[in-house]
């Protein structure tokens, strides 16, 4: 889906103050509540904005170790081994991937004892070869999506111009 210069200040919004209700974005913008309105239905339908959720930190809520965990599955085991994965709490989320492993999981732990026993959960999984760790020392960019809606945005207004 296409988003133009306005998508894109609203995006911007959304994302900078989320707290702030519909009528005060629409103020802001300058823009008609039932514009702003359609124009974040249509952002939602078309799976842009995919949620109104709450920034949490696995760190606050004492899982401070932050590790990349490569898994290797038998052929034709992806899917399982994905669904089984679903099933572990402390995985943050999981990606199929290409290169070295299958999948990639995104792992909090307590400490270096508890990864160790998630990783040998992992391990054990059916479907799972083999699975190759990388600790997170420091994040240097956190999460975000700001930059690139920008880009987008810009990108946008040259196209018109």
């Amino acid at each position: 889906m296409a988003v133009d210069q306005l998508d894109t200040r609203i995006l911007r919004l959304l994302l900078e103050q989320p707290r702030t209700s519909m009528r005060e974005y629409a103020r802001i913008l300058g823009v008609a509540r039932g514009t702003l309105q359609a124009r974040v239905d249509r952002m939602e339908r078309d799976g842009v904005i995919t949620g109104v959720q709450p920034s949490l930190s696995p760190a606050a809520l004492g899982h401070p170790v932050l590790a990349f965990v490569h898994i290797e599955t038998t052929q034709g085991h992806l899917g399982d081994v994905g669904d089984e994965l679903a099933g572990v709490p402390e995985i943050i989320e999981a990606y199929s991937t290409t290169g070295g492993g299958d999948l990639l999981a995104r792992v909090a732990a307590r400490d270096a004892e508890h990864l160790e026993d998630v990783i040998q959960q992992l391990n054990r999984l059916p479907g799972v070869v083999r699975t190759r760790t990388e600790v997170a020392l420091r994040e240097r960019v956190p999460h975000r999506l700001l930059p690139l809606v920008e880009a987008i945005g810009k990108a946008a207004g040259h196209a018109r111009g």
